[in-house]
């Protein structure tokens, strides 16, 4: 694998699951934000590598869950500071 292929820097991830997620199973996502939507959850968060993503997909398809989508959102921009 070339070093194209890598991801350079973490990258955020959208995760959404069907159904509201009790404090007990967002407790499996310690690293995550959760929030309701709809019917659904949406888990966000910072992924320091495809691995550690794989590893949040695997708990999800462990604990059940039914995985709607996953999508890899833009980088945050940088804030101006005013003068």
């Amino acid at each position: 694998m070339t070093s194209t292929c890598r991801d350079p820097q973490p990258q955020r991830y959208r995760i959404c699951v069907r159904g509201h997620l009790g404090e007990t199973i967002r407790a499996a996502f310690p690293a995550l934000q959760a929030r309701t939507r709809g019917d659904g959850t949406v888990l966000t968060g910072l992924f320091a590598d495809q691995a550690a993503l794989y590893g949040v997909l695997a708990e999800i398809e462990a604990l059940s869950l039914e995985l709607i989508e996953v999508r890899r959102l833009p980088p945050r921009l940088p804030k101006k500071r005013s003068p």
